[in-house]
């Protein structure tokens, strides 16, 4: 009874430890109010890069004494144009102006600006531009927003009018040019927005001009600031294409010689857009709309260098690397697409051909050198996607050809990883590069989110700050390295272990990477731990043999479920401020708000699925295993029979990988990352399995029982200890298979996986021929006889044994006795043996 509960009670912990790692929070400076009044000044296209002390010597004294950090200008039109980034400022989340307009260009917008009074203004467009935004764009922002949670607001300049007009498009006060001395102005409201100008084009020169007349305009307005005020100036918006990063610098009490993040972020020096509405109501004690901001309101943290120049240069080149992500990623992905593709077809002759048949008239086999060679490329293929990741390390995107040095330097570590996999020990093994390729993806992924993810934030594999989905924790392609990587390394090393122990093998290393995907101190993704967690218990289930039921199906479900359940009800525990996304997303559908969060995530997972290349990868490789490997001739049917724990990891990796992507609105994205690491390791072990389908083993002595996790079952011995054990022509050296002195005769190491044996028709001397591979035959006979791992001895069959795996004891032939049977032994007639072709296989470890 304790035996059949055992991978349920693992599973309800994987659920427990899931919820405990999303349940956490890290703590974080509480907003309070720290200002009687609020300046909000804005300059469309500014950037780190314009600032220096000759050019802007104000700026650069307000960055001396406040808090800085680099802000992502994201709305709901790309680019963010100057009136998108105004409205999207007012409303505290993703907005756009209404019109016809071309994607990926900023063409200028006229806003009509009507002043009835001398006091306020009017835009009479801006009824038309909140049902826009209600109707037409998935966010639901709601322009005015701001100016709506306080009692009055000032708006100077035309940009800052349209931030500061109310949803019926009434401005409190108006001033269409900054005066001489604005203090009345200033102090008349606690909120003012003020436009300062632009900074555009690519010319220096002119962006340094610029660059004075917008410093000079601060410096009027810092002078005339209210007392005990926070001002904050922000770079609003883009000019051009592509977006870039902007300037973001908070100075008033509370605000001394810090970074700026927020919740929204994750990230020290990042802020985004539409966390200066929140911030504003924050730092003047309002209280936040009913329907929240999107934003989260910014906050002080230490860390910044003593050196302003040096701080300067941090979000300076974050700006740079980020503008040179956008191009390079787009090549890399397709090239790695085109790549494996390529590689895909060249292995289907290869394992039509992997199969050594007997006689004289089978084709000839393929060259080994070819083989090796083929194998060589199917692990750099695999490694591709770590190896870019860890070329972000090097600072490649401060040369002038960015992207040929992010390609020299990704080669370079493809390169070193294959070879460090080639050489590593066990590589001849059917399983040694699959090992070492999932164990060193997850080491690369693992270390770069325990570190706080640097690699990710703007790298090529990761995720750019631009785009303002994600500023921390694990990416889309990252996830899906990572959550292959685990489960493929949780199935072979459960593979080494007797099958009683494989679950919780496989829950140890998946539970544990559940924790570091949902926790918000490393993964952050709450998606990709449930995700994952539907994995892990699939590959639980089914570790120990036999195929994915629906009951398992059902139980994997339903760890997915109780995690979600766990976790949504902590989240909904917290105040609405603090809430997670699926807190968030649970209290809009109590406020009939949350078909806006479907909408946008089946938007999402439609535009990745049609734009993306790891949509390609993904298909291709499901294109592959299904009309190749699956076959009878392609191998991943045998080498599901003979190592179930690798069928459960690969199983558990398709349930994750398509979980984590349809439920977080990248489609396929996570699948094809994935894929990238998979596909190609599963059509190398299938040539490996194919190409060791007639190797001989010769029977054992003595088994003597074993009771440690990692040792033998009952009745077996490790095949490499003492009293014999089951060897395979590699350990030897290429020989010729001869009958043995005690009547016995060598073994196909493939018969007993395949589930029958090979023996001689009741003593004619005409020899009987294993079944061909099918998925029965895999399965039913499997045995574990592979790896050390003879689990037959005590009826452990991938699919219920019946007919192969004889735990190293040989094939009897007609008239044998069964070993211990009473009575004389009677010997057997002889036979002729057929020579053994070499292998490489190690069947022990």
């Amino acid at each position: 009874m304790l035996r059949r509960l055992t991978p349920v009670l693992l599973i309800l912990l994987v659920v427990v430890l899931g919820v405990t790692a999303l349940a956490a929070r890290p703590e974080a400076g509480a907003p309070r109010r720290t200002a009687d009044f609020v300046v909000l000044a804005g300059v469309a296209g500014l950037r780190w890069d314009d600032v220096d002390p000759q050019t802007t010597p104000t700026l650069w004294r307000m960055a001396q004494q406040g808090s800085i950090g680099s802000l992502s200008t994201r709305s709901a039109h790309r680019p963010t144009c100057p009136v998108d980034g105004w409205l999207t400022l007012g409303a505290g989340s993703y907005a756009a102006w209404n019109g016809s307009r071309q994607e990926g260009a900023c063409p200028s917008v006229g806003v009509t600006i009507e002043q009835p009074d001398r006091i306020g203004a009017n835009l009479p467009d801006q009824e038309s531009v909140v049902l826009h935004n209600q109707d037409r764009l998935p966010w639901g922002a709601v322009p005015g927003s701001l100016s709506e949670s306080v009692r009055c607001s000032v708006a100077i300049g035309p940009g800052a009018a349209v931030a500061a007009a109310r949803p019926f498009g009434r401005v409190d006060r108006y001033a269409p040019e900054l005066p001489d001395d604005p203090a009345g102005l200033l102090g008349s409201c606690v909120l003012s927005i003020v436009d300062l100008g632009t900074v555009s084009g690519d010319d220096p020169a002119a962006r340094a001009a610029e660059a004075r007349r917008v410093d000079a305009a601060l410096a009027t307005v810092l002078a005339a600031r209210p007392p005990r005020s926070l001002v904050m100036l922000a770079g609003v918006s883009d000019t051009e294409t592509p977006s870039r990063l902007h300037v973001a610098v908070a100075d008033g009490p509370g605000w001394e010689g810090g970074l700026l993040t927020s919740a929204s972020t994750g990230r020290e020096g990042y802020l985004q857009l539409v966390d200066l509405a929140p911030t504003a109501l924050a730092a003047l004690g309002r209280p936040m709309p009913e329907r929240l901001f999107l934003g989260r309101p910014a906050i002080r943290v230490d860390g910044r260098p003593d050196d302003l120049a040096a701080a300067i240069a941090a979000p300076s080149d974050a700006d740079r690397e980020a503008a040179a992500q956008r191009t390079v990623a787009g090549w890399f992905f397709a090239l790695l697409a085109l790549a494996q593709v390529g590689l895909f077809v060249a292995v289907l002759p290869l394992l039509r051909r992997a199969r050594r048949l007997a006689g004289p008239h089978g084709p000839p086999p393929v060259s080994r050198r070819v083989v090796a060679t083929v194998e060589l490329l199917l692990v750099a293929a695999a490694l591709a996607v770590p190896a870019a990741l860890l070329a972000d390390a090097v600072p490649w995107w401060r040369g002038d050809d960015a992207g040929w040095w992010f390609g020299l330097v990704t080669v370079a570590l493809t390169v070193a990883a294959t070879a460090l996999v080639r050489f590593a020990p066990g590589h001849e093994r059917t399983l040694g590069p699959l090992g070492a390729v999932a164990g060193l993806a997850t080491l690369v992924v693992g270390a770069d989110v325990l570190s706080g993810a640097r690699l990710q934030l703007n790298g090529v594999v990761g995720y750019s700050a631009l785009e303002g989905g994600r500023f921390a924790g694990l990416g889309t392609v990252g996830l899906g390295v990572f959550l292959a990587g685990a489960l493929l390394s949780a199935g072979r090393l459960a593979q080494r272990f007797r099958r009683a122990w494989r679950p919780m093998v496989v829950v140890t290393v998946g539970g544990t990477a559940v924790v570091v995907v949902g926790s918000p101190y490393l993964g952050s993704d709450p998606i990709g731990a449930v995700a994952l967690t539907a994995g892990v218990a699939v590959a639980a289930a089914i570790s120990t043999g036999g195929w994915l039921t629906v009951s398992r199906l059902v139980w994997a479900t339903m760890a997915g479920l109780a995690l979600t359940i766990g976790y949504a009800v902590v989240d909904l525990r917290r105040p609405a401020e603090e809430r997670g996304s699926l807190g968030r997303f649970l209290a809009a559908l109590g406020d009939g708000t949350g078909g806006l969060t479907v909408h946008r995530s089946s938007t999402a997972n439609y535009e990745t699925l049609v734009n993306s290349p790891l949509t390609v990868l993904a298909v291709v490789g499901a294109l592959l295993v299904w009309f190749a490997l699956l076959q009878p001739w392609g191998g991943l049917m045998r080498l599901f029979g003979i190592y179930p724990a690798i069928r459960a990891a690969m199983a558990g990796t398709g349930v994750a990988a398509l979980v984590g992507g349809l439920l977080g609105g990248s489609a396929l994205d996570v699948a094809g990352a994935a894929a990238a690491l998979v596909v190609p390791m599963a059509a190398l072990a299938s040539l490996r399995v194919l190409d060791h389908s007639t190797d001989r083993t010769q029977p054992g002595a003595g088994r003597q029982r074993g009771d440690g996790p990692g040792g033998p079952p009952a009745g077996d011995a490790p095949d490499d200890g003492p009293g014999g054990g089951s060897t395979t022509a590699a350990d030897d050296g290429p020989r010729t298979d001869r009958p043995q002195p005690d009547g016995g005769r060598t073994r196909d190491a493939g018969a007993g996986d395949d589930g029958a044996s090979v023996g001689v028709e009741g003593g004619s001397g005409a020899r009987r021929p294993a079944p061909a591979d099918t998925a029965g035959g895999a399965s039913d006979g499997a045995g574990d006889t592979a790896e050390g791992d003879r689990d037959t001895a005590d009826g452990d069959t991938a699919g219920g044994g019946n007919g192969g795996g004889n735990g190293g004891a040989g094939v009897r032939r007609a008239g044998e006795r069964p070993a211990g049977a009473g009575g004389p032994a009677v010997p057997a007639a002889r036979s002729p043996e057929r020579a053994a072709t070499a292998s490489t296989e190690v069947v022990a470890d």
